[in-house]
């Protein structure tokens, strides 16, 4: 199967969106699947407002359609909703293209923790963007539950699986402690609101 894949996330971020995509895409090709990706690398860009590691791609809507049409694929998934994820859309509504989109994050809440910008806001905006998708896919059963609440219909989890040529069990003797041992494993910023990690 031929399948695009429509990212603003991408290298040289470092996130649990990145990280996702390149292990599906690595997965992908490890089964036979033909991978292209549309990143903000082919693109010009301007740093996000309040988060300039993210870059976003300025007018890309001419440069996705003619990825699209030399590709020519037969699955279109868009894993994000900036730039890129609009006129991934755009392309795929315009030619009747049936299409998949991520719901990676709890956008909205990382939107009102650097801006004020309403929940409600938001999410209207993420009501449109995804509701002509196939399947608009989270990540965990909260993260459906959530989204349905606000009026999605179409959500299906896609959970993440492990490694296990990397991580394996092993057994609960090698920490000695009295106590639990927390770990906190991801990337230090605002709307990871890692001040409730702390409070444990």
């Amino acid at each position: 199967m031929r399948i695009m894949i429509v990212t603003d996330a991408w290298e040289p971020q470092v996130n649990g969106v990145v990280r996702t995509l390149k292990q599906t895409t690595y997965e992908l090709q490890k089964m036979g699947h033909q991978v292209e990706m549309i990143t903000p690398t082919e693109f010009k860009t301007i740093p996000c407002p309040t988060y300039p590691d993210i870059s976003l791609s300025i007018l890309p809507g001419k440069g996705v359609a003619k990825r699209m049409k030399a590709f020519s694929p037969d699955a279109i998934h868009i894993a994000t909703e900036g730039p890129l994820g609009l006129a991934a859309r755009s392309y795929a509504l315009r030619h009747h293209l049936p299409f998949s989109t991520a719901y990676h994050t709890r956008f909205p809440e990382y939107v009102y923790a650097r801006t004020r910008i309403p929940l409600a806001w938001t999410y209207r905006f993420l009501k449109w963007f995804h509701g002509p998708s196939m399947a608009v896919m989270a990540p965990t059963q909260v993260v459906k539950d959530d989204l349905e609440k606000y009026g999605f219909d179409n959500v299906v989890i896609w959970s993440r699986g492990v490694d296990l040529e990397i991580f394996k069990a092993q057994s609960s003797k090698v920490l000695n402690s009295a106590h639990p041992i927390f770990l906190y494993v991801g990337r230090v910023a605002v709307e990871k609101n890692i001040n409730a990690f702390l409070e444990i």
